[in-house]
């Protein structure tokens, strides 16, 4: 049974990778990860607050010592509360990379290029295999364009695509009125990989104390038929390789995600909830469904159920949609 696959031109042992979690920020937990069976190792991310305010003394382009600042700002993590300084983020990378035999990947979280020019080059330099670049936003900002947010993106790739030599993977959100039109644009300024799709995390609100409740919740399957329609959508009309994230939980997801057409599978909650060891679990689980349907490649089950091959997939989409709504019963 060969599980071979190629993310970015990073080949690996199997699609599984250890998406971007806590269990990147300490050295042991990363060697849990390799033991564990991850083919490849997305690490924590560095923030862009981080890094300015490293570099500038500034969030966001105010200065937190501003008593006018404190609005908009206060509601940030202090400094102290971050896992790394960004000096100690590129020690962690490069003490990572010579310690694991699988592909290692740095991550930065932000919304602008500010700082991440040079940042990025320190984590090239510090030995890691790839970059992702996490594109967290919740535009709340009505003036603000989606036009706007997608040039911002693309030019962010396009620069980053002339700066370094390693890949560079973005981890997009799924709002946005064109999915398949910023992958494309991005597949033109260089990206190496998008990943699909950044979690889009929601606070909740406590009405008995009238105020907002932040709970980062792990991911469920019900989570990954988002992801599963626009992998499938996208095989085979780009050429940047496709990586799938976010709801992940069980083997049979796994199975899912390769036949709608993804190179690679980040995996990150299961393996919070499961432990590191669960990255066995879900390659040994496709194994066995390969080997009871009679496939020996992942190439021979790549894109399978994928719409590369359909005339008219908007067409099949919005069909899809109305015979969905029309399978519905009500019990008499």
């Amino acid at each position: 049974m060969n599980l071979t696959t190629s993310m970015m031109g990073l080949r690996l042992a199997h699609p599984f990778v250890a998406g971007a979690s806590p269990l990147g920020r300490e050295f042991d937990s990363v060697k849990r990860l390799e033991d564990g069976g991850a083919a490849a190792i997305v690490l924590p991310s560095m923030f862009e607050e981080q890094i300015t305010l490293a570099t500038e003394g500034r969030i966001r382009h105010k200065d937190p010592l501003d008593t006018r600042a404190i609005p908009v700002l206060q509601h940030f993590p202090d400094s102290a509360d971050y896992a790394f300084t960004p000096d100690e983020y590129a020690e962690h990378v490069a003490r990572v990379r010579k310690a694991v035999g699988v592909p290692v990947i740095g991550s930065l979280n932000g919304t602008t290029s500010e700082s991440w020019l040079t940042f990025s080059r320190l984590i090239e330099q510090a030995g890691a295999d790839a970059i992702e670049l996490n594109m967290y936003e919740v535009v709340a900002d009505p003036k603000v364009s989606s036009a706007t947010l997608e040039h911002q993106i693309v030019q962010l790739a396009a620069e980053l695509r002339q700066f370094l030599k390693i890949p560079i993977a973005i981890k997009l959100s799924p709002f946005f009125a064109s999915v398949g039109n910023v992958v494309h644009r991005l597949d033109r300024a260089g990206a190496s990989a998008v990943v699909i799709f950044n979690r889009f995390y929601q606070p909740d609100f406590d009405i008995e104390k009238m105020e907002t409740v932040i709970d980062a919740r792990l991911s469920t399957s019900d989570e990954f038929l988002l992801r599963l329609r626009w992998l499938a959508i996208l095989h085979g009309r780009v050429k940047l390789s496709l990586i799938a994230s976010g709801g992940v939980a069980v083997p049979d997801d796994g199975v899912k995600a390769i036949l709608a057409g993804a190179d690679a599978i980040q995996v990150a909650s299961a393996l919070l909830r499961h432990g590191p060891g669960y990255t066995a679990t879900l390659r040994d689980g496709l194994a066995a469904w390969m080997q009871r349907k009679g496939f020996t490649t992942l190439d021979e089950v790549r894109g399978k159920l994928s719409l590369r091959d359909v005339a008219d997939p908007s067409a099949f989409e919005r069909a899809h949609y109305l015979r969905t709504l029309q399978s519905w019963k009500l019990e008499s």
